[in-house]
């Protein structure tokens, strides 16, 4: 294959051969047609087939030589030659190709095909007027030039196999087959690059070395193109190099930089940006483009911190970001930075492209920033509007969350907060964050909640240690030495550390100790579905609450009483009696001075406030309350039953339906599943697409005569119907 930098040589030596010529083209056409000096390589002009065709079919000894002879007799203008002699050695030459040129006005082509013809005669002698060379005899041959000047090469080629067939002792000029071959070429050549055919792309410039010069700048391009796309870089920056050496169009070299800095790297960027150009102005010739140019390299920097992008680059956008303030440009220069650790650079961009127009991207980055700084309640609070944007967002979000409850000590975190980071784990299934919940409990004395957040962990990610670890410390602090010998029996010889609990003082892990954690970016295929219509349930929460009752007969609570001042066995009474009154917050507190209490009246009192946390719709409260206290094994089943329905009420009305249906899960390991709740498990499936689940539970709870399951059933028919 030859080489592409050879076939540029051949070519530039090839076109030399015109210096200094006069043409005497009438002044219309003169008009726009490029002067042609010693040295010059090219011949300007949109069109690929203009290049001297003989190139491709004379040995490169020969075409250097006849540069060089040409060279030489460009540079003997004072030298006369007699006419005779002239006459004499005048070659025969087809001008009929000038003629239709011309008259076309097509002085692009007309000047190439001078070029060509000099090329090949050096002693011919263009016309002072094109358009007066005379009507070629050989009418069949007009029309085929005609045809060739119509780009019909088919047509072309047609019309002389109809020829030869008709004469076969008539051959085709040599100049119009050569020019044929080679437009046949540059049409070959453009169809493999539109087609992504790289490698022929490649073979057919280097069997065309007439192609390859600046009077056709889209086949150096793709020729350049296809070299990246095979992987020969340097050949790619050899051949925009050579275009910015040789051709002189302003804006070719202008096209040639930009379509460069879409496949080259910066490194080899710069070397071609140093062949700039000065004007006679002193304006540099790639100042309309630098901006663009700018931003594009402090992009690559963007996704590869190896890059050290040049300081004058870095402050043209920081201009930019200044004079035409786009959040674009704020964004580039905040990842540029952050790649680099230099957070300090970094944050004022990333807010100001948040001040501009809020996105994930700049959102993500500061949350990023924020994490590094030990500021996690702050990244949480950028982050959860853009947390399903992408993968990357969502593990942007969810360590901003692990190490938000993991701070040491624990920040107070508002129920809102709290609920939302509760839903995302929960819908993500994410460990960390879990494990770090169940901690959180503990450390807020908690311990129940602690248990089901580290086994639910557990659910997700069975070879998670730390949950097992966390489960295990929960249950000591809950005195379930049964649930504790399991753990210990199910990571045995898995875990020294899970095997000591209970067997030394353990007081200092309740607490979660402060963990450092390096904010993670990875990528995951989950994605939750957004659901906008919610089903109105008309579902009373499933307490299971006995009546309330007195346990030592008259106390009067008709008036508000402080119970600091009472005894446990009378604040305990005072709690019953509020309760019967319905009065749930008083008789929490009222219970809450009966804990003071021992051994049965304690456990009564922590039974009666998580009672009154649930009538007053406390769910969270109630749960806190039944740890307080050792319950007997049916209250503990009752209230969790209570407690666990209440959940799935709550989740169920804040649209967070896999929760729903956790819930209801877990409440139906303690009693059988009503009838009201079968409903509401209904609506959920129905809510998160499992379609089919949910037609089959109505369809079970209207052969029951459930009025609300057979008009949700009815509905659910009407839509499938409606879609088919």
């Amino acid at each position: 294959m030859k080489s592409i930098l050879v076939a540029f040589v051949l070519v530039s030596a090839g076109a030399a051969s015109v210096a200094g010529v006069s043409f005497g083209v009438p002044d219309g056409l003169m008009k726009g047609l490029p002067r042609l000096g010693a040295g010059t390589d090219d011949v300007t002009t949109s069109s690929t087939d203009d290049a001297p065709p003989s190139l491709t079919k004379r040995s490169r000894v020969v075409e250097i030589a006849q540069a060089q002879q040409t060279g030489q007799a460009a540079g003997a203008g004072t030298e006369t030659t007699p006419v005779v002699e002239a006459a004499e050695t005048r070659p025969v030459v087809d001008e009929s190709a000038l003629r239709y040129f011309a008259a076309r006005g097509d002085t692009a082509r007309l000047n190439a095909e001078i070029a060509r013809l000099r090329t090949l005669y050096p002693t011919w002698t263009p016309p002072e007027n094109p358009l007066a060379v005379p009507v070629n005899e050989d009418r069949q041959l007009e029309e085929m030039w005609a045809l060739y000047a119509q780009s019909r090469y088919a047509d072309v080629r047609a019309a002389i196999a109809r020829r030869q067939q008709d004469d076969p002792q008539w051959t085709p000029p040599a100049d119009l087959v050569d020019r044929l071959d080679v437009a046949e070429k540059r049409a070959e050549l453009v169809a493999a690059s539109n087609a992504g055919r790289s490698e022929d792309v490649v073979r057919l410039g280097a069997e065309t070395p007439s192609l390859l010069t600046c009077s056709d700048a889209d086949v150096l391009w793709r020729v350049a193109e296809a070299f990246v796309k095979t992987e020969r870089v340097q050949r790619a920056k050899d051949a925009y190099g050579y275009m910015l050496d040789n051709c002189s169009d302003g804006p070719i070299r202008v096209a040639t930089v930009q379509k460069a800095s879409t496949l080259l790297g910066y490194a080899d960027m710069q070397d071609l940006i140093a062949r700039e150009r000065t004007g006679a102005d002193g304006v540099k010739e790639f100042d309309t483009i630098r901006n663009d140019l700018a931003r594009r390299f402090v992009g690559e920097g963007d996704e590869d911190a190896t890059i050290t992008v040049a300081p004058a680059y870095l402050k043209l956008v920081e201009k930019l970001v200044t004079d035409e303030g786009l959040a674009s440009d704020a964004l580039l220069l905040g990842w540029y930075h952050l790649r680099r650790d230099q957070n300090a650079l970094a944050e004022p961009f990333f807010r100001k492209a948040r001040a501009v127009e809020d996105s994930a991207s700049a959102s993500q980055g500061l949350a990023l920033i924020l994490l590094a700084r030990k500021m996690p309640g702050e990244a949480e609070e950028v982050m959860y509007a853009w947390r399903t944007t992408s993968d990357q967002a969502m593990q942007t979000y969810l360590a901003a969350t692990a190490n938000l409850l993991a701070l040491d000590p624990p920040p107070k975190l508002d129920a809102k907060v709290l609920g939302r980071i509760a839903q995302v784990t929960l819908e993500e299934k994410h460990p960390q964050t879990g494990e770090q919940f169940g901690w959180y409990a503990l450390a807020m004395d908690q311990p129940g909640t602690a248990e089901e957040w580290f086994s639910q962990v557990l659910a997700w990610k069975a070879d998670y240690e730390p949950a097992a670890y966390g489960l295990g410390v929960a249950r000591l602090r809950l005195e379930d030495r049964a649930g504790l010998a399991a753990v210990k029996r199910a990571w045995a010889g898995r875990s020294e550390r899970i095997a000591l609990l209970g067997e030394r003082d353990t007081s200092d892990d309740a607490a979660p100790a402060l963990r450092e954690r390096q904010a993670r970016i990875v990528r995951t295929d989950r994605r939750v579905p957004a659901r906008t219509v919610v089903e109105e349930v008309a579902l009373k929460p499933q307490r299971g609450a006995r009546a309330a009752r007195r346990t030592d007969g008259t106390v009067d609570c008709r008036s508000t009483r402080d119970p600091g001042g009472l005894s446990a066995a009378s604040a305990l009474s005072l709690g019953w009696c509020l309760m019967e009154i319905n009065r749930p917050l008083e008789a929490a507190q009222a219970f809450e001075a009966a804990l003071a209490g021992e051994g049965r009246t304690r456990s009564d009192a922590a039974y009666g406030q998580s009672l009154a946390y649930l009538r007053a719709g406390l769910t969270s409260d109630a749960a806190v309350s039944a740890t307080k206290a050792r319950l007997e094994q049916g209250r503990v089943a009752e209230l969790q039953t209570a407690i666990l329905g209440d959940r799935a009420v709550s989740s169920f009305r804040a649209q967070r339906y896999r929760e729903t249906l956790m819930f209801l899960d877990q409440r139906r390991q303690f009693h059988a599943e009503p009838a009201d709740l079968m409903v509401l498990r209904a609506y959920a499936y129905k809510n998160l697409g499992r379609r089919t689940d949910a037609m089959r539970l109505f369809e079970a709870l209207g052969e029951t005569g459930r009025q609300d399951a057979i008009r949700a059933l009815a509905e659910m028919r009407r839509e499938r119907d409606g879609r088919k």
